[in-house]
């Protein structure tokens, strides 16, 4: 940074709204982004403090801006989304296969065109439908094409070089257009009732078809009328298969879940109320941190720049709304020659398209951290941060979790070289405390486990990681110390002051030497997995308790009364509190209570 005069640039830097690319020292492109005031955005970048450790590593190299202004925000988000495309700034978030996207293409000069699966460049002369989220998508949208409509998708040298039909013509799946089994006219109609589909518009093509099968119907071609027949009924079967109740509109339903490191968005097409596919990306992010500007910087890549308007939805439905929502609508719609919504807030039946998707996206983040390459990476990277000679082999981590004190259960889980291993899960009722003393509960439940422990119950850690700061990690040393438990090295993990993932305080035990690691370590990842998992069963546990104590009536408690009995006393007087308010004697005229029952219910309920 040294070679570049921050203060002298800002001074003239312009306040309108644009683009500005930072350059390291060989003129390489650091990073693009994009403003409403150049001039504000910019001198974020250098202000005294509060830069997380990424910005900072990309200040320091740093040396030139270049800025561009532009007309309109919108302009400066196109331009914004070109400039990422063609530079790949190693700081912006980067889609790992972006530039593979899954199209349908369809060739433009054969009589007979194909369809086929197409990644990459679009040079070839033709049209290009898409993008889909994934090749799965693709391949069932042509084997229906194939089967409905019996359009071609044989290599060109294949096609050439026929003097018969092929297997495909043999199973109904082709025309035969390559030995002339068909007209080009005939073959034309079913490329556009292809094209028609997979635009969605398949109520237009079922009319289409019936209204022609009936017509060769009146006119005595029986089997011409039965292919169409045929054609119908599979355009059909395949709507009841993929239509959604309640709406047929363009919608995309995008899901980001971010845990340990890895961050999955799940995205749905539909069109016309089908459901054209589903996929999961896992872009690498740099500077965008939190969910909202993470999933704008992906919407700008997935749907800007594409060349293709199908690719733009009339709506978005997501489960954060990202960053200058406004800017990012005008954009898309000046894209799509329409307006495109963005939404958050949805109900009914959009409301179970984003939980589906959420359960998507969760399930593709836990995929992710769960194989078996990434944790062996991340165990690697944590032997290397602690310094250790080998990687640890089991780590447990301990969390508590109340409400006010109230149910307070700890939780214990452990992870070994192949991840997860809940089969030995453990979770603690705590008890006997003062409540909402996180301190006491943390130390009952390690005193309990470990004395089991050490009874043989299970293998001690190699790592033991505490949710919590100073405090709870010292009730952990204490438990080692007084249990004489050797040979087992000791961590607190904390949020950080911003409380963000990734600037959480590692805390050494014993030492008390505090660690950090940069946000894209894998050993930082490996420590925030097994925090979050204790995290989640601990608040698992706790609701189950506390669901249980809240359903169990006060009555229960009472020596002599059980199920029948306690019916008998609410029907009798009508609730908890008409039973607490009567006396002994009205307490006797209920069927089955005695009057020494009568006395221990009374004196249970009033404290005596």
């Amino acid at each position: 940074m040294a070679d570049f005069d921050s203060q002298a640039f800002l001074q003239h830097a312009s306040n309108r709204p644009g683009v500005y690319r930072m350059l390291d020292a060989d003129g390489a492109t650091l990073y693009v982004g994009k403003a409403k005031n150049l001039k504000k955005r910019l001198n974020n970048y250098f202000r005294a403090s509060g830069l997380d450790n990424k910005t900072m590593a990309l200040v320091a190299r740093i040396h030139s801006i270049e800025t561009t202004i532009t007309r309109s925000e919108t302009e400066a988000l196109l331009l914004e989304q070109n400039l990422i495309k063609e530079k790949r700034p190693p700081y912006n978030i980067v889609l790992r296969d972006d530039k593979s996207y899954p199209y349908i293409f369809l060739s433009s000069q054969e009589t007979y065109p194909r369809f086929a699966l197409h990644r990459g460049s679009k040079k070839l002369p033709g049209e290009y439908y898409g993008p889909f989220p994934s090749a799965s998508a693709v391949r069932e949208s042509l084997a229906v094409l194939q089967k409905v409509f019996h359009v071609r998708q044989c290599e060109d040298s294949f096609f050439r070089n026929r003097t018969r039909p092929c297997l495909q013509y043999q199973i109904k799946r082709c025309s035969g257009p390559c030995v002339n089994l068909t007209t080009p006219a005939a073959y034309a109609e079913d490329v556009r009732h292809s094209v028609m589909f997979i635009e969605g518009h398949n109520d237009e093509v079922t009319r289409e078809l019936a209204n022609r099968m009936q017509a060769l119907a009146e006119l005595q071609r029986y089997e011409d009328a039965a292919v169409l027949r045929d054609q119908v009924r599979d355009l059909r079967l395949i709507q009841e298969r993929q239509y959604v109740d309640g709406d047929k509109g363009d919608i995309d339903v995008l899901a980001l879940v971010e845990s340990a490191g890895v961050v999955c968005i799940h995205l749905m097409l539909f069109r016309q109320g089908r459901l054209l596919g589903t996929g999961n990306h896992f872009p690498k992010y740099m500077l965008e941190t939190t969910p909202a500007a993470q999933l704008q910087a992906f919407i700008g890549q997935y749907y800007l720049g594409t060349g293709s308007q199908f690719s733009l939805p009339r709506e978005l439905v997501c489960n954060v709304e990202p960053d200058e929502c406004d800017s990012l609508e005008l954009a898309l719609s000046e894209v799509a020659g329409r307006k495109v919504a963005i939404v958050a807030s949805v109900k009914t039946h959009r409301q179970k398209w984003l939980d589906l998707a959420l359960t998507n996206a969760a399930q593709g983040v836990q995929d992710k951290l769960n194989s078996r390459q990434s944790v062996e990476r991340r165990f690697v990277a944590l032997a290397e941060a602690l310094q250790l000679a080998q990687p640890p082999a089991r780590l447990e981590c301990f969390d508590i979790s109340h409400s006010s004190g109230e149910a307070t259960v700890a939780s214990c889980v452990v992870f070994d070289l192949n991840g997860p291993l809940k089969s030995d899960y453990r979770r603690f009722n705590i008890d006997g405390i003062t409540p909402g003393d996180d301190y006491a509960a943390m130390k009952q439940a390690l005193t309990r486990r470990f004395t089991r422990l050490l009874k043989g119950e299970a293998k001690l850690p190699d790592l033991l990681l505490i949710d919590g700061g100073l405090g709870q990690l010292k009730q952990a040393e204490e438990v080692l110390v007084e249990l004489g438990v050797d040979g087992v090295l000791l961590m607190g993990i904390a949020k950080g002051i911003s409380r963000r993932a990734g600037q959480e305080t590692l805390i050494l035990g014993h030492s008390h030497l505090e660690l950090a690691l940069p946000m894209e370590s894998p050993a930082l990842h490996l420590l925030q997995h097994i925090r979050d998992e204790a995290h989640r069963f601990a608040i698992t546990a706790h609701r189950n308790r506390r669901g249980k104590s809240r359903s169990q009536s006060s009555l229960d408690a009472i020596p002599g009364i059980g199920p029948k009995k306690r019916k008998e006393l609410l029907q009798h007087f009508g609730g908890r509190q008409e039973i607490v308010s009567a006396s002994i004697d009205e307490l006797e005229r209920v069927p089955g209570i005695s009057h020494q029952l009568a006395e221990t219910i009374y004196e249970h309920l009033h404290g005596a």
